[in-house]
């Protein structure tokens, strides 16, 4: 399979404990009757209330299982991670996330399995860790830019750009400051899907929901809708 990312705004069982149609989506991209499923929650803490609403979701669909960095990790756990077909990253902080990931070579394995066809997904901070920067309540609620994402994808990202008012604005005038190159606003309950480096699709659980892609021009800012494509409802945990 050629390299994947699917990088969710907000939404899935994340809000429901129960699987919705964006987790749907993930797992029939994988093409596997039960695929084998990883949870990383680091950028949550590896908060075990938020890894029991993945394995409520997921275990009853998929070979699910998590690993955790808040502990002793092996490095045999780390490269059980090149023998998913799916890794999905929970939200929480991102900076975190990208430094203990970094400690524990995690980005590396990462980076191999995405390489070798496994599909990798996240919401919040799952979403924009892929790209090389992003807008991130990480430092605060007041936003501010990270700089030093993974870099798999290019440009920058913003999540829940319907969700919480002050995001559309800020990302705006971040990239118009030159601080973050341009990128992707993503709603939330919307999911921009990569194939390799290039956006394939937007798709979305519900109606209305989409994505932007804001770039600077001359003294301003372009913004275009990207419309969402509604996936079928099939929520189901």
């Amino acid at each position: 399979m050629p390299p994947q990312i699917v990088a969710m705004g907000g939404g899935g069982f994340s809000d429901t404990s129960a699987r919705t149609p964006l987790d749907n989506y993930l797992l029939e991209l994988t093409g596997r009757e039960r695929p084998r499923v990883c949870f990383l929650g680091t950028a949550s803490g590896d908060d075990d209330r938020y890894a029991a609403r993945f394995y409520r979701a997921y275990a009853s669909a998929s070979h699910a299982s998590d690993l955790a960095l808040f502990g002793t990790p092996t490095a045999d756990d780390v490269a059980r991670l090149a023998d998913q077909d799916l890794v999905f990253v929970g939200g929480g902080n991102t900076a975190n996330l990208l430094a203990l990931w970094r400690l524990h070579g995690v980005d590396r394995a990462l980076r191999s399995a995405w390489e070798a066809g496994t599909i990798l997904a996240g919401v919040s901070a799952g979403a924009i860790c892929w790209f090389e920067a992003s807008l991130s309540d990480s430092f605060g609620p007041q936003l501010e830019p990270l700089a030093d994402g993974l870099g798999f994808l290019p440009g920058s990202c913003c999540p829940h750009f319907d969700g919480e008012p002050l995001r559309h604005d800020r990302y705006a005038e971040e990239i118009a400051a030159g601080r973050l190159p341009g990128g992707f606003g993503v709603d939330d309950g919307a999911a921009l899907h990569f194939i390799g480096t290039e956006l394939h699709d937007v798709v979305a659980e519900e109606p209305g929901k989409r994505a932007y892609r804001l770039d600077l021009e001359g003294d301003g800012i372009k913004v275009v809708e990207l419309d969402a494509t509604l996936l079928a409802d099939g929520a189901d945990g």
